[in-house]
Parts: C-alpha cells; sequence; structure tokens
C-alpha cells in the first residue's frame, strides 16, 4: 500500500478532533527569509503518527522544493519524548542534516523504545555509527532543553492540540498565510495551492525608471 495512503488509513480514528485543532492559528509563522512558502511542522518523536508522517512531508517538499521548519511538541503524557528532542537538537549543532537523519532514526525505531534507557541505547548506536563522540552530558548548560520549551511554548500560544500538526505556511498571502493539513494525500495540492496564492500576492518588480539628461 502507498505511504500516503497508509498513513491515511491510521489517522482516519483521530479526524473527528481535527475541527477542534484548526483552531491553532500559525498566521504568526513565516517562512524562512528567500522562501514564499515553508511547511511548519510540530512534531512528538515518542508519537507514532509522527513516524509516518515524517518521510511523507520530507518528500512533498523535496518535490517542491519548500523548506521545512520543525518545531519540538513533546507531549507530556510520553516518557522519553522531551529526551529524545534533546538529543536531536544535540545532533543539530554537528549538522542540520544530521538532526533530521536521527529524528528518522528514532522514528524508525519507536517501536522497540520503551524508555529513557532504550532511548539512550538507540542514540548511542546512532552517534557510533556516524562516527558522533556522544557526551556523557548533551546538553550540560540546558541551553537544547530551553529550545525544546521553547517550541513547546509556541505551539501552545497557537493553540496546537495534537502531533503532528502540519502547516503550509505562505509569504504575503494575507487571505490564507496559512492552512494546516491533516489529511497527507491533499499535502502536495495545499503547497500548490499556497504557491499559487503566494506568487500572486508577490508584487512584480518595477523597472527602474530612467533619467532624462539635464540640458543647458
Amino acid at each position: 500500500m502507498n505511504v500516503h495512503l497508509k498513513w491515511a488509513a491510521v489517522l482516519m480514528a483521530t479526524l473527528a478532533l481535527s475541527a477542534a485543532a484548526l483552531a491553532a492559528d500559525a498566521s504568526s509563522l513565516k517562512p524562512p527569509p528567500g522562501a514564499a512558502v515553508a511547511l511548519v511542522v510540530f512534531e512528538d518523536l515518542q508519537c507514532p503518527d509522527c513516524a509516518r508522517a515524517y518521510p511523507v512531508f520530507w518528500e512533498a517538499a523535496r518535490a517542491h522544493k519548500i523548506p521545512v521548519m520543525l518545531h519540538d511538541f513533546p507531549l507530556p503524557r510520553h516518557n522519553w519524548s522531551f529526551k529524545a528532542a534533546v538529543f536531536a537538537r544535540f545532533f543539530d549543532t554537528k549538522s542540520q542534516k544530521l538532526g533530521n537523519e536521527y529524528r528518522g532514526y528514532i522514528y524508525k525505531n519507536q517501536p522497540q523504545i520503551s524508555n529513557e534507557a532504550g532511548l539512550q541505547q538507540y542514540t548511542q548506536k546512532f552517534a557510533d555509527e556516524n562516527n558522533v563522540p556522544l557526551p556523557f552530558a548533551v546538553d550540560p548548560d540546558g541551553k537544547l532543553a530551553e529550545k525544546v520549551r521553547t517550541d513547546f511554548s509556541l505551539g501552545q500560544s497557537i493553540g496546537l492540540e495534537h502531533t503532528p500538526t502540519i502547516f503550509v505556511i505562505g509569504r504575503g498571502t494575507a487571505s490564507t498565510p496559512f492552512v494546516e493539513v491533516v489529511d497527507p494525500g491533499k499535502l502536495s495540492a495545499a503547497i500548490e495551492d499556497m504557491q499559487k496564492k503566494a506568487a500572486a500576492a508577490t508584487p512584480a518588480k518595477s523597472l527602474p525608471r530612467k533619467t532624462r539628461k539635464k540640458t543647458r
């Protein structure tokens, strides 16, 4: 079965919650400089739906050549998701690519991780496979944990209620600055629609006016 259809089938049981989730207001979120459209994703590394969504939205982003802006939203009921987010931030300090690969690795092995001890084992294995020394304390000054808390506070401030929450956001689209996508099968269509809106909202660059030479 197509990965999009698999994820859609799993999410069918939770779509009844989407009406409440759509109350989330992402209008304050903007694409990074130089991008007209972006995907904004709030995720929890212990969330099974997030694991299924992860390759899907990256595939869509690559296909449409738009950036992905990841935000941590570790749910309090999950016993190791916060620590996993801190580990991901640690690998981000080595490279964003490595951090994202770690996230994908944890999602892939998520069913085998039941507690922080198991998370530590898989994190050590990932670090060894990528020749990255894993210090005893990956966040000695608490700065990485603070970034995770800042993301979580951002999610709370805009009304998030579940993970994953995926927004397609556009720059300069006052009428529809964002849309939350709850059906992965419609993600590409939402991106294309936002790209059209963003293009229409971007004012055309005016040609420089020619100056006439003054005559005496």
